[in-house]
């Protein structure tokens, strides 16, 4: 087994968390879930699998995962972050046990990711390869930031697997919306302006530059046109119509729900409280 332990959050995730685990139990040396409070079949899958289950009330997701990192029996000097809807296939495993066992490896590695919807692959629109920093030394890790799509940071240098892990959530798409929806407060909270921002210059990866478009760029654009725009620029410039049905059903959901959401509800937060406005003479 590799000197590496596996950290996947789930709530509810039964229909998924097998795939997962499946996919580290047995190669990882640790394989650690935690979990905030699953009502279904989750718990009892996970143990089943052979993970180890702890369990924590969910506010976060920089907050799990920086409270998996500090508070979890974790022995091993290398982590790597899972989703519950996330799985790695024999050529990754084969890939992240050969950078690990590299004299001069790096302090990180990101990971591109296939992103499947309704069985489809995105496969265009922008989201692919999108990197994320999953697999790094625990000692290095400086900080985890921001609500959602949160950023992990390390101290030291990062290098690019070229095997990506597949995304894929088997739960009806109805769940997929319903997801959203909780993340709408999340993407508020990420789009109110920062004390410090990031600059261009510290943007030094792909993740943290889509950062920077969206402080400094996106934030501008006014919001009940951010999802016309959106999708124009995913669906039509990036091509994602040739991802078929499944693309389209996607891409107009993520403009025109999800974008439209977030803009609806910033505006709805901005407008005048009932005692600020004055009543009619």
């Amino acid at each position: 087994m590799l000197p590496v332990t596996v950290l996947v959050l789930t709530k509810n995730e039964e229909p998924n968390v097998l795939h997962c685990l499946r996919s580290v139990v047995g190669w990882a040396a640790a394989v650690f879930v935690l979990d905030s409070g699953s009502t279904d079949r989750t718990v009892e899958l996970a143990e089943a699998a052979g993970a180890t289950v702890f369990h924590r009330d969910f506010d976060n997701y920089a907050a799990q995962r920086n409270y998996a990192l500090q508070a979890l029996p974790i022995a091993t000097d290398w982590v790597l972050f899972l989703d519950a809807d996330e799985y790695i296939d024999q050529a990754l495993q084969q890939e992240i046990g050969h950078v690990m066992t590299q004299p001069a490896s790096h302090a990180g590695y990101f990971m591109a990711f296939k992103f499947v919807f309704m069985n489809r692959w995105i496969r265009r629109g922008g989201y692919y390869p999108t990197y994320i920093l999953r697999l790094f030394k625990r000692a290095a890790v400086q900080q985890i930031d921001r609500l959602m799509d949160e950023q992990i940071t390390v101290n030291g240098s990062v290098g690019y697997l070229q095997t990506p892990f597949i995304h894929h959530d088997r739960k009806p798409v109805l769940f997929w919306y319903e997801k959203h929806v909780r993340y709408v407060p999340y993407q508020l909270a990420d789009l109110t302006p920062k004390e410090q921002s990031l600059h261009w210059a510290d943007a030094t990866n792909q993740r943290a530059r889509k950062r920077w478009v969206k402080e400094q760029v996106w934030v501008r654009i006014p919001p009940l046109l951010r999802p016309f725009l959106y999708f124009v620029y995913r669906y039509v410039l990036l091509l994602g119509f040739l991802d078929g049905r499944a693309g389209f059903i996607f891409h107009v959901s993520h403009a025109f729900l999800y974008q439209f959401m977030i803009a609806a509800v910033y505006l709805d937060q901005k407008k005048p409280s009932p005692l600020a406005v004055p009543l009619p003479q």
